[in-house]
């Protein structure tokens, strides 16, 4: 097994390739876009309570159409599902460039473009992942997912960094357009995709698996989930991370007031945790070797919150213990600390996601995955932003972080079974 990532899906795999390169590159603009909205609306507010509440917008879609849209992934052909979600996904790019050119000055037009775009998210991420399974073999899904996080944090490096440079030199305008010229990659990606409609005669399929999309076909999923403790435990270790332990909501202050730098230290502090993302999946060789996936993925977690605490720690030692300029040093470290721990625990959980789920019910367990890994964050980063408002964003930052670790220790307590999960026999 090599030591660095495994390139084998994309040389064996020319649809796979496609669909990598086309969301690596719309991913970009997504996280430029995600950084340029939360600077627009401090811009516009001077509050870190009005950025959380950017979260809030981003979560009730998410929580809405990722389940929703899981089940329009298992019922239809899910090249058609993700061409649509992201064909929404691009108008809405369109608007949000269209409202910084025009000179918008209203917080909620930005509110509502965020939900919108969520929307999209919450249905064209499911379909994307649930694509996967189908067009590789499982041996490859490892590699496949560390190849996709590697992705997720090239793009959270270059898209903050270039947000921060182009607001600086153009404004919100030539952000947001940048954004919306470098979504169209992905519509290529999907578009050259097969038919991919839902697999029939699965075997052990049930009858309800099989509803029309709505409400009890979401509950289908979730009765699957309640008997699966392995499956579900990815689900709220992941939770107790985001929510318990979110930084991004703090980003705006530290560069506006803590660190200083502005627009470029906000950008800088986002890229730093994909850096250190980028690092841990370029020696993400052997990851494919590891059989206890779930304890690893605890550890995993422990080393997030830790390092969220450090960041905390940093911010309010700035100005006092340190130099503004040796904080904003020890809070970069931080967050590529973090940054390298999340990539690993998010390889892990995604694969034991598609090892132990059928294929008829991919597609809500997918969305329900999607709910937690996108609206997980929006809740942390509302919560975090209105408890900021009381005791100041370094405590928030090193409560946050501390309390994330005790919660992986009571997980690792309480649910011994995920400990012992062996990827060689999946059993979700």
């Amino acid at each position: 097994m090599p030591l660095l990532l495994d390139l084998e899906p994309l040389r064996s795999n020319a649809d796979y390739r496609r669909l990598y390169a086309g969301f690596t590159l719309s991913n970009v603009g997504s996280q430029l876009a995600v950084v340029a909205i939360g600077l627009q609306v401090y811009d516009l507010t001077r509050s870190t309570a009005s950025v959380g509440i950017v979260g809030l917008c981003a979560l009730i879609p998410l929580v809405v159409m990722g389940l929703y849209g899981g089940t329009l992934v298992d019922h239809f052909d899910r090249r058609i599902v993700g061409l649509i979600a992201q064909s929404v996904a691009f108008v809405v790019s369109v608007l949000c460039a269209l409202q910084a050119w025009v000179g918008n000055t209203q917080v909620w037009v930005l509110y509502v473009l965020v939900a919108a775009w969520n929307a999209a998210f919450a249905v064209a991420s499911p379909a994307r992942t649930s694509i996967y399974p189908r067009i590789l073999r499982r041996d490859q899904l490892p590699a496949a997912n560390a190849l996709s996080v590697f992705a997720m944090n090239a793009s959270m490096t270059i898209g903050p960094l270039l947000a921060g440079v182009l607001v600086d030199w153009g404004g919100f305008r030539t952000a947001y357009t940048v954004d919306a010229l470098i979504t169209t990659a992905a519509l290529w990606g999907l578009a050259r995709l097969p038919s991919l409609p839902p697999e029939s005669g699965d075997q052990g399929e049930s009858e309800p698996s099989r509803r029309a999309p709505g409400i009890r076909s979401v509950l289908d999923g979730f009765a699957f989930l309640a008997t699966r403790p392995n499956v579900r435990m990815t689900f709220i270790a992941d939770i107790c991370a985001m929510v318990l332990a979110q930084p991004r909501v703090l980003f705006p202050a530290a560069g506006a007031v803590i660190f200083g730098g502005g627009a470029t230290t906000v950008g800088a502090l986002t890229a730093a945790a994909a850096v250190g993302g980028i690092g841990a999946m370029f020696f993400s060789g052997r990851l494919g070797t590891v059989i206890h996936q779930g304890r690893a993925i605890l550890i995993s977690i422990v080393g997030w919150g830790a390092a969220i605490a450090g960041l905390g720690a940093a911010m309010l030692a700035a100005g006092e213990v340190l130099t503004r300029e040796q904080a904003l040093w020890v809070g970069l470290a931080a967050m590529a600390i973090a940054g390298g721990a999340d990539s690993v625990s998010a390889v892990f959980r995604t694969t034991i996601l598609q090892s132990a789920t059928p294929d008829h019910l991919r597609g809500r367990l997918q969305g329900v995955f999607i709910v937690v890994v996108a609206g997980g964050p929006r809740l942390g980063e509302f919560l975090g932003g209105f408890v900021a408002e009381g005791i100041g964003e370094g405590m928030m930052a090193v409560v946050g972080g501390l309390a994330c670790v005790a919660a992986m220790f009571v997980l690792a307590r309480v649910t011994p079974g995920f400990l012992r999960y062996d990827a060689r026999s999946p059993t979700p």
